[in-house]
């Protein structure tokens, strides 16, 4: 439970400010007419909400006491909206849209709370999902790997991904939860192992169990997401989620110094994946069942039937971008700090710096890309962002020094920018029926692009190709998705799950 607060400003008796004041915003009731004017919430995002409005000798004097209850991330809501009632005026604190990082529609508590626990389910799932890639290039130097073992390597962790499907196809009958909180103990610890392995072999067996068993745990929490959140609000929780992914990925980077401690010292970025072990322990304590998903399960025992096929047309079309986009994503992700260490020279602390840098700040771009995905659409957010970034993250694998280190930063803002837009649809397009199962597929539908992206980089550049050349050709699968999206997907912002999928509507 978030500790409660109290926060006291005096505003000046101006007109506009008195009559901010005194107005009874949306979520609110008031309790009195006349001064101390008193508003309690009735429907909002906070557990406890008293705000209240006494005369003073210079104004007002307005009083809000609230509690705010965010699971793991307290630490940067909870700064943002103490400085957003203590410093934002009256009458722009009551503005409908709310500030920059909030989100489109009002949450309640209970929304409030169970984004709280997906983002830091997200965090584990991204460390796990993140340490292999990370480390893969110090294993491989330790046990005496090169470059092409490497990309073999990350396609058979890769195409481990067939383990996450039978728990994509589990979730759609017998729950979400279920499947979530098994996934968060499993993964971590599956993935811990691979610092006892003694070969490069071995070490990739590990990963190939641990890495889909983190995907699936990823996947299942975007769905989890979009079942529980605002129709507005869909993109914006994917934001979140990413935000909070960027945040456990960035934990396995500031962690990877570990691996300049001698030659096995990438052996202890493995073992810290067991501090996500906490994460399922309050996931098992506080995660609910969608209210999708029980109305679902409740339809199919009393009435019966067939739950239908998958939309082919649909699965088609996301297929295809998810396939072309990792074309380049992959490759461009996990060949990253081996261009930095062969072409740059980078040690891995200073890689560490690098990635910290130019990624850390891209978050911002998550939420912006959320709220402009929910209030403007998502196609022409993905027609403008995805072609620059992929321009300047080709630039970064051919240019060095400040130019480098700049283009990086653009090209993962504008890629952070496209990216709720472009995720969401996977959750938005399928019924409560195979909304999981539909994830489970397209993902591994993504990591096959993956697999196909890696292996023609490691076979270019094992040829002697550049990296900026091979880069630049595998960058023409982001055309593809660019072209697919304007051309076929439809528009799904602000338009509920039942109304996007019809079947859905005699279950709920």
């Amino acid at each position: 439970m978030g500790k409660g607060r109290t926060l006291s400003r005096v505003w000046p008796n101006e007109p506009r400010v008195t009559q901010a004041l005194a107005k009874c915003r949306e979520g609110l009731v008031g309790e009195t007419e006349a001064a101390p004017l008193v508003f309690i919430q009735e429907l909002g995002p906070f557990t406890e909400y008293r705000r209240e409005v006494t005369p003073d000798p210079e104004g007002w004097r307005e009083t809000i006491t609230y509690r705010l209850d965010i699971p793991w991330f307290a630490w940067a809501f909870g700064f943002l909206v103490a400085r957003h009632l203590r410093r934002t005026p009256p009458e722009h604190r009551a503005g409908a849209r709310g500030p920059w990082w909030a989100p489109p529609d009002r949450l309640n508590a209970a929304q409030v709370n169970l984004l709280g626990l997906l983002a830091a389910a997200s965090m584990s799932a991204a460390y796990i999902n993140t340490v292999f890639s990370q480390t893969v290039k110090f294993a491989a130097e330790d046990l005496g790997v090169g470059s092409g073992g490497i990309g073999v390597a990350g396609s058979v962790v890769r195409a481990g991904i067939v383990i996450s499907l039978p728990a994509a196809f589990l979730a759609d009958r017998i729950g979400r939860r279920r499947v979530v909180i098994a996934l968060a103990w499993v993964a971590p610890a599956a993935t811990a192992l691979g610092a006892v392995m003694p070969s490069f072999a071995l070490l990739v067996a590990s990963q190939t169990i641990g890495r889909p068993l983190g995907i699936a745990l990823g996947f299942l929490v975007a769905v989890i997401a979009a079942e529980e959140m605002p129709r507005g609000t869909r993109a914006y929780a994917v934001s979140v989620l990413a935000m909070a992914s960027g945040l456990g990925a960035g934990i396995a980077v500031m962690a990877l110094p570990l691996a300049d401690l001698g030659p096995n010292g990438w052996r202890a970025v493995f073992a810290v994946t067991l501090i996500w072990l906490p994460v399922a322990a309050d996931l098992a304590r506080r995660l609910p069942e969608t209210a999708r998903f029980v109305a679902h399960n409740e339809y199919r025992r009393t009435v019966g039937g067939s739950p239908g096929r998958l939309n082919r047309r649909r699965m088609l079309l996301l297929g295809t971008v998810a396939l072309a986009a990792n074309l380049f994503v992959a490759p461009a992700s996990f060949f990253q700090n081996a261009y930095l260490r062969e072409v740059r020279e980078y040690s891995a602390t200073m890689i560490a710096v690098f990635t910290l840098a130019t990624a850390t700040p891209a978050a911002i771009g998550l939420i912006l890309g959320g709220r402009i995905a929910d209030l403007r659409g998502r196609k022409i957010l993905i027609a403008f962002a995805l072609p620059i970034s992929t321009a300047l993250l080709v630039l970064a694998f051919t240019v060095g020094g400040s130019v480098m280190w700049m283009a990086t930063f653009g090209g993962g803002f504008l890629a952070s920018l496209a990216y709720p837009a472009l995720a969401v649809y996977r959750s938005e397009l399928f019924p409560t029926a195979h909304r999981s199962r539909a994830a489970g597929l397209l993902t591994t539908v993504a990591l096959l692009g993956g697999i196909i992206g890696l292996l023609a980089a490691g076979a270019a550049l094992e040829a002697a190709w550049g990296y900026g050349p091979v880069m630049g050709v595998l960058a023409l699968g982001q055309a593809i998705v660019v072209i697919t999206v304007l051309a076929s997907y439809p528009e799904t912002a602000r338009r509920s799950l039942e109304d996007l999928n019809p079947s859905d509507i005699r279950a709920l």
